[in-house]
């Protein structure tokens, strides 16, 4: 944005100028907290469930911010502070999310949005890592996934981007769509639908229709990417634009073989046809040994000192991931094979069943120590049989160190709330 003026700035954003800028140039990016402000950054003051972060502009300009976005009270308080560009909206979130679009047309470049149950982050992180190769690619930062992460997300990218990569998290109906409606995707990916969120959508259906709100997001001429054979997403299709499907039996169901991944799960491997698909929507076909940045907690495997790996899967967690990194820890585990689970979470009524066959899945695919963690996973045990329950994370850090062996492999993986984490951590200091 360096290259708007301040008053481009504010009329992008719906906002007005309260005093004359200092300065003629934009922002290099927008940030929410004002302990970052550095010379460049626009704080905008969105207001939180216990904090209204337009109270720390002064802040944010005196750590040297290029201007501050806040509701008109703040600005009117921050002409006290250090001098920077005041730039005052009665909405400062809205404000942010009309500023990330009206910079995203400015950048003129293709988007693709990414949404899914399973495997939107991971499948970013290859696809950013793909149009690497052959364009300049912003793509989001970890789970900067919402209706305040990914227009930061725009914001952060420089003049001269060519690709953007936005993963689009939802929790209800309609926010999809409001995300689409930002970043005004030109591909769309679902990678999966899965029971993620039953409880708060109440049926597949309902999920199928939340995450196709990124297909009905597509301008006409779009290009359109869904799992082959699923038909929870037939009704969502559209006659005027390009549906190409992935996976067995899809449009896109081999990698190439010149393409050198960085590992071998069947799932990564599913994530990688979802990946190429949307690169070859936009012209690039890549080739070579593909370096690819995940996310943090995506199934990192790490090797300990007392020859234990650990493969940390614990960001989330739903049947569908379940199974999938039950069959990586199946496949590449040379020893025993032990499997912390924790709680999947918002299953609704029929969780109990849900974590039972999950616990059956573990079972045939030949897990040899199945520690449960949390209230929910203890009905892992219908499926498996005997297992050793934990109540928490905290629990299960201090108990699992003591329950393995050289030689094992340890898969971590639970939903996000349960905070699995922290028994990675535990190994890696042990």
């Amino acid at each position: 944005m360096r290259e708007w003026s301040p008053e481009q700035v504010a009329q992008a954003a719906g906002g007005r100028l309260v005093a004359p800028p200092p300065r003629p140039t934009g922002p290099d990016r927008a940030i929410i907290d004002s302990r970052a402000a550095r010379a460049g950054d626009l704080f905008i003051g969105l207001v939180g469930d216990n904090v209204d972060g337009g109270r720390f502009a002064p802040q944010a300009l005196a750590g040297g911010a290029w201007g501050v976005l806040v509701a008109p009270e703040h600005a009117a308080a921050a002409q006290c502070a250090v001098p920077g560009v005041l730039i005052a909206a009665d909405d400062p979130l809205g404000a942010l999310q009309r500023l990330a679009s009206a910079w995203r047309r400015a950048l003129g470049c293709p988007v693709v949005g990414i949404t899914g149950s399973v495997g939107k982050t991971s499948t970013k992180d290859i696809l950013a890592a793909m149009l690497g190769q052959a364009k300049r690619t912003v793509a989001n930062r970890e789970n900067f996934n919402t209706e305040i992460g990914l227009p930061l997300t725009v914001l952060e990218a420089p003049v001269g981007t060519e690709a953007l990569v936005l993963e689009m998290g939802m929790r209800g109906p309609g926010q999809i769509a409001e995300l689409a409606a930002i970043a005004e995707p030109d591909v769309a990916v679902i990678t999966a639908v899965a029971p993620v969120h039953l409880e708060l959508m109440g049926s597949m259906e309902a999920i199928a229709a939340a995450k196709a709100e990124l297909v009905a997001g597509l301008r006409p001429g779009g290009t359109a990417i869904v799992p082959a054979g699923e038909p929870l997403l037939d009704a969502h299709r559209r006659d005027d634009v390009t549906t190409i499907t992935f996976g067995p039996g899809g449009d896109v169901d081999e990698l190439p073989a010149d393409l050198e991944l960085p590992f071998t799960s069947a799932h990564m491997r599913r994530n990688a046809l979802a990946a190429l698909a949307a690169a070859r929507a936009l012209g690039v076909h890549p080739t070579g040994r593909l370096d690819v940045a995940l996310s943090s907690y995506r199934g990192q495997r790490v090797e300990l000192s007392s020859d234990i790996v650990v493969i940390n899967d614990c960001y989330n967690a739903n049947p569908m991931s379940m199974r999938a990194a039950l069959d990586d820890l199946a496949a590449s585990a040379s020893g025993r094979r032990v499997a912390v689970l924790g709680d999947m979470l918002e299953l609704g009524p029929e969780e109990a069943r849900y974590h039972s066959e999950v616990g059956e899945y573990a079972r045939a695919a030949g897990v040899d120590v199945l520690v449960a963690v949390g209230p929910r996973a203890e009905h892992f045990a219908d499926g498996y049989g005997e297992v050793v329950v934990l109540p928490d994370a905290k629990a299960a850090a201090d108990a699992v160190p003591a329950l393995l062996q050289p030689g094992d492999t340890v898969l971590l993986k639970a939903s996000r709330g349960v905070g699995l984490e922290v028994v990675a951590r535990a190994l890696e200091a042990a």
